[in-house]
């Protein structure tokens, strides 16, 4: 254990908390068991490292944080770390990575039982199963979604200004105030080209001229690892489901036809819809469907974008009508409904509707939609139902 505790150390030791992002504030660190998802990359053990810094400093010795695919756990148990840990005198368990360690639930759900005071927060996959693990953590963890930064927290990082997350609510009826107030700190426009096609996963700061590398090594982890790993596909299908991957990209907003398809890659239909929903569930693709009733895992989208725009630009298609509307999805799907609606791109949650374009963009497509509205690239100041679409990047 010793070796463990010396890692996480020097861990902590480097983690700069110059830039933290308001995900943790929103999750409650007080719960006895948390844990917190999302796509390889987006920050999920910098937020972890980050809070244990900021908060923990005075309990740090009785702290620790692992990550799970440590050689250290392949001759030693998670159950036995606990209690070990917790003889010690430890109540802060922070555990990185579990999808990558064998009957991780079971072994989570044991040490909860078994350490009353011992409090564990730990990340894993978007691909994690919660509720259908096969020790049931449903009713004992809470869990937290995370995705890639926002535009509003690009912005905090790039140019150091900081604005509170809005309501959608807000941007809707008040984005004419909100725009003038971004406005007289910083100029959305000269950064939001950039952040679209690079500025989605945190670590683009690092090396900028790897950037599309790593965020390609990042997608082929998720599918030759993470997938076989969490769903048991055979690793000799993944050619197919990067094939299926780049026939979206491609033509992203894409309306997949299911028979097409099927006979160009190879596949029968049931297993055509279960990779649509793997690559969902790993966040490299969103589903958009006609009706939120009953959708499962064998129903057909009517719609798939790319999870993000920097995808768009990194795999092929960065039209920008598509990269619009990429944007558009993936900061509202974070906290809101989304669903295909008869008529503009985009039903929220059952009430609103958007039709997404350039700053020309005309209301001609909304006309009888009593809550029909624009997002418009390439304007400053919205007016009636007509909001600058950067606007919505400051949601989360």
């Amino acid at each position: 254990m010793e070796k463990l505790f010396e890692k996480f150390q020097q861990k902590i030791a480097h983690i700069s908390t110059q830039f933290v992002r308001s995900s943790i504030s929103a999750i409650n660190w007080k719960a006895r068991l948390i844990g917190i998802k999302g796509p390889r990359g987006v920050g999920k053990t910098t937020l972890m490292l980050q809070y244990i810094k900021l908060y923990l400093g005075e309990n740090i010795n009785s702290t620790l944080y692992v990550s799970l695919d440590d050689i250290w756990f392949s001759n030693n148990k998670l159950v036995d770390l606990a209690e070990d840990f917790v003889k010690r005198g430890g109540t802060h368990l922070f555990l990185d990575e579990v999808h990558k360690y064998p009957d991780w639930s079971q072994e989570l759900k044991n040490i909860y039982d078994d350490h009353p005071m011992l409090q564990v927060v730990f990340t894993g996959s978007s691909l994690l199963e919660i509720l259908n693990a096969r020790a049931d953590l449903s009713r004992r963890a809470v869990i937290y979604y995370m995705q890639g930064l926002s535009f509003r927290e690009y912005l905090a990082i790039e140019q150091g200004v900081y604005f509170d997350p809005l309501q959608l609510e807000t941007i809707i009826h008040d984005h004419s105030s909100l725009s003038a107030m971004v406005l007289k700190k910083i100029k959305p426009l000269q950064y939001f080209s950039q952040y679209l096609k690079n500025g989605y996963y945190p670590y683009y700061q690092e090396e900028a001229d790897l950037y599309a590398r790593r965020v390609e090594e990042v997608i082929n982890m998720m599918l030759e690892i993470e997938l076989p790993l969490l769903r048991q596909m055979d690793i000799g299908y993944i050619r197919k489901i990067k094939q299926l991957l780049l026939i979206i990209a491609e033509s992203a907003p894409f309306i997949p036809n299911v028979s097409k398809i099927s006979e160009k890659i190879g596949i029968n239909r049931a297993t055509l819809l279960s990779y649509l929903h793997y690559l969902q569930e790993i966040g490299l693709t969103r589903n958009l469907f006609r009706s939120a009733s009953g959708i499962s895992r064998l129903q057909k989208p009517d719609k798939i974008y790319l999870e993000n725009t920097n995808l768009a630009y990194i795999l092929g298609n960065a039209n920008i009508g598509n990269v619009r509307e990429t944007f558009f999805a993936n900061q509202l799907d974070h906290q809101h409904q989304l669903l295909f609606p008869e008529k503009g791109d985009f039903l929220v949650d059952n009430e609103y509707v958007f039709e997404i374009g350039g700053k020309d963009k005309s209301a001609e497509q909304l006309r009888g939609i009593v809550n029909g509205f624009i997002a418009a690239d390439d304007i400053e100041h919205g007016f009636l139902q007509k909001i600058p679409l950067w606007l919505f990047g400051f949601l989360y």
